[in-house]
């Protein structure tokens, strides 16, 4: 990475460190940590932080008082034309007040295919999914079986690497499912912030399948030309709208 592609890496960051500040505080309410972009060599990870660049978690209320809180951390770096910045690792862990261990995990490893790069884990305990896990290690060499099988183990996928779940999809399920407190207006923040990465995503599925776009186009009465000379294409194997 030059000096100029760093630079320019970092002001991109820093853009979604205020992004991300402005949904999460739309959403929970000013006194929500602020975001932060520290730069790491060759990534740069994005998240809340107090003054000594410790990771701090959002707190999260449900009438009134702290229930949950979210360690949300992202790892920013350059795509493979170093044109656009792309997320190289995504965490958005859920925890109960006082516990350790989260209650859900939305993550995302982008050079990952198995388990599947964009998944869900969920912590808890099904006797019936231990039972299910130990029949799956028995048809596994070298596996041993010193230790339960958790729940927990599972990644459950969502969407792939392009229709991932984003924070804006954590908050909304929050707030439908355990009421969480929201400020005036949050409805509007989300689906504003919402709105913009479907976009994004949407044009980086394009990128990964222009004729498939261009036909689509062309069906609704756009006149889409060809161009003369065709960008660069990435191996099929390599085009990550495909991968799980």
């Amino acid at each position: 990475m030059t000096a100029e592609e760093a630079k320019a890496l970092d002001v991109s960051a820093t853009d979604f460190a205020d992004q991300l500040t402005a949904l999460t505080r739309g959403v929970l309410g000013e006194d929500t940590p602020r975001f932060h972009a520290i730069n790491m060599g060759s990534k740069i990870r994005v998240s809340p932080i107090r003054e000594d660049e410790v990771l701090q978690r959002i707190p999260v209320s449900i009438g009134g008082e702290q229930r949950l809180s979210l360690m949300v951390r992202f790892y920013c770096c350059w795509d493979g034309s170093s044109t656009f910045m792309a997320t190289d690792q995504a965490d958005v862990h859920v925890f109960y007040a006082g516990s350790p261990d989260p209650l859900f995990r939305f993550e995302y490893v982008r050079r990952s295919k198995e388990p599947p790069g964009a998944h869900v884990q969920v912590h808890a305990h099904r006797d019936e999914v231990a039972y299910l896990l130990r029949l799956a290690e028995k048809g596994r060499p070298k596996q041993k079986f010193n230790r339960l099988p958790r729940l927990a183990e599972l990644h459950l996928p969502v969407g792939g690497h392009r229709m991932r779940p984003a924070l804006e999809d954590v908050l909304l399920f929050l707030k439908r499912e355990f009421a969480i407190d929201t400020v005036d207006g949050w409805k509007a923040v989300i689906d504003e912030h919402l709105r913009s990465w479907r976009l994004t995503q949407l044009k980086t599925a394009v990128r990964d399948a222009p004729d498939s776009a261009a036909q689509v186009l062309r069906s609704l009465g756009y006149t889409v030309v060809e161009p003369l000379v065709p960008g660069a294409r990435q191996a099929s194997d390599e085009v990550k709208l495909f991968w799980p």
